[in-house]
This record gives C-alpha cells, sequence and structure tokens, in this order.
C-alpha cells in the first residue's frame, strides 16, 4: 500500500522447519510472510549479537557482580558464532545495494565459540574469578517454569529449547563473505565496553 519495493527484514540463525522453539518457528513463519509479498526482500540471519548494549555479555556480567557461580545449560557445549552489531549494520546497508529479482537469505555469523567458552573470555574481560556450573537441560528447564515469572526473566523453557541446538551458519545460504564483509572479533570490541563491571571500571 505504501509503494515499498524492496525489504530488509532481520530475522534469526538457526531458523529451518520443525524446530522445537516457539520462538524460531514464529521467526520461520515471518520470513515466510515477508517471502510471500516482497519478491525482492532481503532476508538477514545473525547469529547471537554482541555490542555496548548486548543482552549476551551484558546480563551474564551483571550477574557476576552477586553471583560466585555462572550456570552452563547442558554444560555450556552449545557453539554459537558471535556476530559485532556494526557488522550486523552494514549488511543492513549492502543488501539494500543488491538488484536480487527474488527473495535472498544470508547467515550471519563470526567465530565459533561455545557458550563456556564466551563466559570464560567474559570472566577475564571483567577480571573476575567464578565457578561455572554445568546444568542439566532437565534441570534447567523446571528452573526455567519459575525464572520467566520475574519481571525481566532471566530463562524461559523455550531458551532451553533453543540451547539444545547450536547456533551456527549452516552453509545452505550466502555468508557476510557474499557481502564482502569481515566479522569483527570479539577480543576487539569486548573490552571497549565491558570494562565498567571491573572492580575499579576502565582504569582497573
Amino acid at each position: 500500500e505504501l509503494g515499498v519495493k524492496k525489504l530488509v527484514h532481520v530475522s534469526a540463525l538457526g531458523v529451518k522447519e520443525g524446530h522445537p522453539s516457539q520462538y524460531i518457528q514464529s521467526k520461520l513463519q515471518g520470513e515466510k510472510n515477508i517471502q510471500d509479498t516482497f519478491k525482492q526482500s532481503v532476508i538477514l540471519r545473525p547469529s547471537v549479537v554482541f555490542g555496548p548494549e548486548d543482552k549476551l555479555f551484558n546480563t551474564f556480567a551483571t550477574l557476576a557482580q552477586f553471583s560466585p557461580i555462572l550456570p552452563l545449560i547442558g554444560g555450556g557445549n552449545t557453539v554459537f558464532e558471535p556476530i559485532y552489531v556494526g557488522d550486523v549494520a552494514e549488511a543492513i546497508v549492502k543488501s539494500l545495494e543488491l538488484n536480487n529479482s527474488k527473495p535472498s537469505i544470508y547467515e550471519l555469523g563470526g567465530e565459533n565459540y561455545s557458550f563456556k567458552e564466551l563466559m570464560q573470555i567474559l570472566l577475564n574481560e571483567i577480571r573476575k574469578k567464578r565457578f561455572l556450573i554445568p546444568i542439566p537441560f532437565g534441570m534447567a528447564k523446571f528452573q526455567s517454569y519459575f525464572l520467566q515469572m520475574m519481571p525481566t526473566p532471566l530463562l524461559t523453557p523455550d531458551q532451553v529449547e533453543m540451547l539444545k541446538h547450536n547456533n551456527v551458519v549452516s552453509g545452505k545460504y550466502k555468508t557476510l563473505k557474499n557481502l564482502k564483509i569481515k566479522s569483527t572479533t570479539i577480543q576487539s570490541i569486548l573490552p571497549k565496553y565491558i570494562y565498567r563491571f571491573r572492580t575499579g571500571g576502565q582504569f582497573s
């Protein structure tokens, strides 16, 4: 109705048919609706996004301020390809320049890390020692029914389901490389904003 000819949609990595997560299924349905309407649409599927206001490192750095432990759901073995928010923004801009005649999908990911490795990187950056405690999926699922009732839910049953699946580029679609974008490393960005969680802050 508004005459929009091209749409760039930010979805999520891991979208596929038959996934048990309601979140992933809603993302899949959203993608289908867009592809049916916008023949020149570009769908971007990023892995977990990191940057100054992210919900990954900031959440667990906050937890580390008062808790002696950090939970590793499923043992912390789930693999992610965290991508810098600036790279996602650049991908959006470059997507607008594409002349695709049919819907196009790009999977956006950086380097591979297990969740445990991400927590180790975080603790090293904020210079804190915390116990990394493996939590079986079953126990995490049980706890999530109570944690989801918090004003800002720490964990939901659906998130536990998602953690059972690696969040990595599948190899079936185009990637950052096709957009001529080199992924930004966690090590080059994380120290620039996570320092505020150190004792003594930036100059500690």
